[in-house]
């Protein structure tokens, strides 16, 4: 279905894929991983048609393919709505039925033309698509959120999440036979999460479809690929893997720790032959009681032989130690493309970190949740989950002080210093860098400042960047940054994990569970959730219901 042979590109002098190849077979779905700018993006622009690759090539099969592509980020036209958006990407019904009338008209007035056979073909096929579309369109449209939305909405006044929901919404139900999938589970609750997963397996418009999906959320890719193709940022080239990715996981720690046993093995071996060597030279240079007797012809001939032999012999071993430095090395094993995060430990507060009194939660006289009654122990770890707009980031902000609540009190406990990660990262100064933003937050010089920031992926001159012209990754890894100077002991956390990538979560995670503060997070990634959390908070009908995990 979809054959890559070789793809290159490069930016300026800058390589992002290396003769990239890959075949995709129909019904197979393959997860693309790879740290945030390793080219994975690219690759699908390049698969899509909307960028050149510098050589290589692809090919679809059949050439005309229907194909389903959902970038990161929703462009519509200026007058589209959300009726006019998806009959365009599933197909207008009543317009494609006119003109497959017109065409029959046409065609039995002239029956041997093979062009127009062919055109009408086409185009009842595209009609039994937008036929088979229209069908399970209510239903695409409430599992993402958009039911409340009538077709003749402008896609102008949804926000960001709910345009990139209408983007998926138009892709799953285009019946692509090919689908490339570039974040599809960006902005979607746990719920929408279950659906989707559901979906790509068993609709009929998806199941039979091969698929190419870009995603950092690993429980999604377990439940939908049965294999993974990594691309690596070092060499920028593509290695597949059979399995879902708790597989392709495994099969990473196979080949890192028999690297590392080969490496230490290698490492072993030079040491012992530098020694043999040094030890045959200086037996080389022996002579019989330290001076040979001038006299004595057959031990000078005697001493001299031997020394030739010692000598062959040691550049030997020189050669062979030699090949192990040269064409036969073995690299030591490099850190994975991860983030290195680590929280200081926090200092202690009272046995109750936050107590909610009462509280009710909202905007003027719109109430999302109401009655809360619950109290946060010092070092809870807390997963807060529920529909999109149930109310998460407004109970986060009236715990944050942000928004005043509408009854009752949020208390927080006897020293507890409070950081808030916000989903909007409007908490960091544009008009700032990350040198002049860590440099705010602790009494650091700038050499330490920049070796601080090194460990959060900021190097060279990327640390003078200012945070306005700084990606969605960037700022989150920044705002991480300053939770950690700043000390905290009891951290909100709001969709933390959103724009960082698979490596870069698992380290997040790995801090939280060193951090020995209190950590209340909203997030939607169910490992995130199942690594740290000990407590769900999950909102329903205005109330928190609160399930303990472990």
């Amino acid at each position: 279905m979809l054959t890559v042979h070789a793809i290159s590109k490069s930016f300026i002098i800058a390589p992002v894929l290396i003769e990239v190849s890959f075949n995709l077979n129909p019904g197979e779905r393959l997860g693309l991983v790879g740290p945030n700018g390793c080219g994975k993006t690219t690759l699908l622009r390049i698969l899509a048609g909307l960028e050149p690759a510098d050589s290589g090539s692809f090919q679809f099969d059949p050439p005309d393919l229907r194909l389903g592509y959902l970038p990161q980020g929703l462009a519509p036209e200026p007058d589209d709505t959300l009726g006019s958006f998806l009959d365009r990407l599933a197909g207008d019904e009543g317009a494609l039925g006119a003109r497959l009338e017109a065409l029959a008209t046409e065609l039995a007035g002239s029956p041997a033309q093979r062009d127009l056979q062919q055109a009408y073909d086409r185009l009842l096929s595209r009609l039994q698509v937008a036929s088979q579309s229209q069908t399970h369109r209510s239903e695409v449209l409430a599992a993402l959120g958009l039911q409340r939305f009538p077709a003749d909405a402008p896609v102008a006044h949804l926000s960001g999440g709910q345009k990139t929901r209408l983007a998926l919404s138009g892709v799953l139900l285009s019946s692509p036979q090919l689908l490339l999938l570039d974040e599809p589970t960006n902005h979607l609750d746990i719920e929408m999460l279950e659906w989707l997963e559901n979906w790509l397996v068993d609709s009929p418009l998806t199941r039979s479809a091969a698929a190419l999906v870009v995603s950092h959320d690993r429980v999604f890719l377990d439940r939908t690929v049965s294999g993974i193709l990594e691309l690596d940022p070092t060499t920028h080239r593509l290695r597949q893997y059979a399995g879902d990715y708790s597989a392709y996981l495994e099969q990473k720690q196979a080949e890192r720790d028999h690297q590392w046993q080969a490496y230490t093995d290698q490492q072993e071996e030079i040491v012992r032959l530098s020694r043999a060597a040094t030890i045959i030279r200086s037996e080389s240079t022996f002579k019989r009681g330290g001076k040979a007797d001038s006299g004595d012809k057959f031990a000078k001939g005697f001493y001299a032989n031997r020394s030739k032999e010692h000598v062959k012999r040691a550049k030997q071993i020189e050669k062979r130690l030699e090949r192990l430095l040269s064409e036969d090395k073995i690299d030591k094993p490099r850190q994975s493309w991860q983030m290195k995060l680590d929280f200081n430990q926090a200092g202690g507060s009272g046995r109750q970190a936050l107590v909610l009194e009462d509280l009710a939660v909202g905007y003027g006289e719109l109430a999302l949740l109401r009655h809360l009654n619950l109290v946060v122990r010092y070092a809870d770890r807390i997963a807060l989950v529920g529909p999109n707009g149930s109310g998460k980031t407004s109970l986060l902000n009236t715990i944050a002080g942000q928004l005043p609540p509408l009854a009752g009190a949020s208390r927080l406990g006897s020293a507890v210093r409070l950081g808030y990660m916000a989903q909007e990262q409007d908490t960091l100064d544009p008009a700032l860098d990350a040198l002049q933003t860590i440099r705010r937050l602790a009494p650091l010089s700038e050499t330490g400042a920049r070796t601080y920031l090194h460990q959060y992926l900021f190097s060279g001159d990327d640390v003078f960047t200012p945070v306005s012209s700084l990606s969605y990754g960037e700022r989150a890894r920044l705002m991480l940054a300053c939770l950690v100077a700043g000390g905290c002991n009891l951290l909100l956390l709001d969709e933390p994990v959103n724009h960082l990538d698979i490596p870069s979560r698992a380290r997040f995670e790995q801090a939280l569970a060193n951090f020995s503060g209190t950590v209340i997070a909203a997030v939607h990634d169910r490992y995130f959730i199942a690594s740290f959390a000990a407590t769900l908070w999950e909102i329903r009908e205005q109330s928190l219901v609160v399930t303990p995990l472990r």
